[in-house]
C-alpha cells in the first residue's frame, strides 16, 4: 500500500470496516493483507514473558505464535522487550544469529522471513504483531510503513474492546479468537505445589522441560493436568 500517513489510516480502517471478519481477527488478517505477508499473528505479552495469542490468520502464523509461547523467545518477544521493530528477512542464514531455538523451529513449519511490531500506546505496552513470509526478503518501505500503523490501530483495538469488561474478565471481542494458554497456567499451578515453588518458577520448570522434550509447552501441560506426568516424580525429571 502506497499512501501519506493519514491516507494509510483510513485505508487499513476502511479495510477492518469491510471485511468479512470481526475482532483481532481482522486485525491479524488486514495486517497480513496490507504489508503483502503469508500471514499475521498477534500476541499480548508481560514484563515477564508472553501471555498468550489474540490471533492468528493461518496454521504457519498460529505455529510462530506457539513457538515464542513455549521458548520465551523470537520476534514477538524482542519487540515487546525492545520497544522497536524487529526485522529478520531470512531466518535461514540471518546476519545476526539469534533465537536458536526458535528460529530452526519456525524455519521447519514453514516460515522464511519474520517481523515483530510492537503493539503499545505511549508507555502501556500490550504486545506485538508478528508478520511472517513464506520466502526469505526485506520488508518494502510502504509494507513497514503499513505495519507500524497497523501495530498502532491494533494497540487502540484492544483497549477499545476491553473498555467496558468488568475488572478482572477478559472482553468477549478479545477472548472470541484468542489462545491464553489457561492450560498451562493451570498446570504450572499443579508443578508449583508439586515442588513447593512459586507459580513463575514452575512455569520456567515446564518451559525448560517442553525445550529439553522438542514439544510445545501446552503439550506438556496437559499432560500435568491429566495427571501423566508429575515433576516431582524421579522418572519424570
Amino acid at each position: 500500500m502506497s499512501a501519506t500517513g493519514p491516507a494509510r489510516l483510513m485505508s487499513i480502517l476502511g479495510l477492518l470496516a469491510a471485511g468479512p471478519s470481526e475482532g483481532t481477527r481482522a486485525l491479524c488478517e488486514v495486517a497480513a493483507q496490507v504489508t503483502g505477508m503469508s500471514g499475521a499473528g498477534m500476541m499480548l505479552l508481560g514484563d515477564d514473558g508472553p501471555r498468550g495469542s489474540l490471533c492468528t490468520t493461518d496454521s504457519v502464523s498460529t505455529l510462530i505464535e506457539n513457538l515464542q509461547y513455549t521458548l520465551g523467545e523470537g520476534p514477538c518477544v524482542d519487540a515487546h522487550t525492545h520497544g522497536s521493530a524487529v526485522l529478520e528477512p531470512d531466518l535461514a542464514d540471518p546476519d545476526v544469529a539469534r533465537w536458536p531455538a526458535f528460529a530452526p523451529a519456525a524455519l521447519a513449519g514453514g516460515a522464511q522471513a519474520v517481523f515483530g511490531f510492537p503493539v503499545r500506546i505511549g508507555v502501556v505496552r500490550l504486545g506485538a504483531l508478528n508478520l511472517y513470509r513464506n520466502r526469505p526478503g526485506p520488508l518494502s518501505d510502504d509494507a513497514h510503513a503499513d505495519a507500524l500503523v497497523m501495530a498502532d490501530v491494533a494497540a487502540r483495538a484492544v483497549l477499545a474492546l476491553q473498555a467496558d469488561a468488568p475488572p478482572g474478565t477478559l472482553a468477549a471481542g478479545l477472548a472470541a479468537e484468542a489462545d491464553f494458554q489457561f492450560v498451562v497456567h493451570q498446570a504450572a499451578g499443579m508443578v508449583s505445589v508439586q515442588l513447593d515453588i512459586s507459580v513463575a518458577d514452575a512455569l520456567v520448570r515446564l518451559r525448560a522441560f517442553a525445550f529439553r522434550a522438542d514439544r510445545l509447552i501446552a503439550e506438556v501441560a496437559k499432560d500435568v493436568v491429566n495427571r501423566q506426568l508429575r515433576f516431582d516424580s524421579p522418572d519424570d525429571q
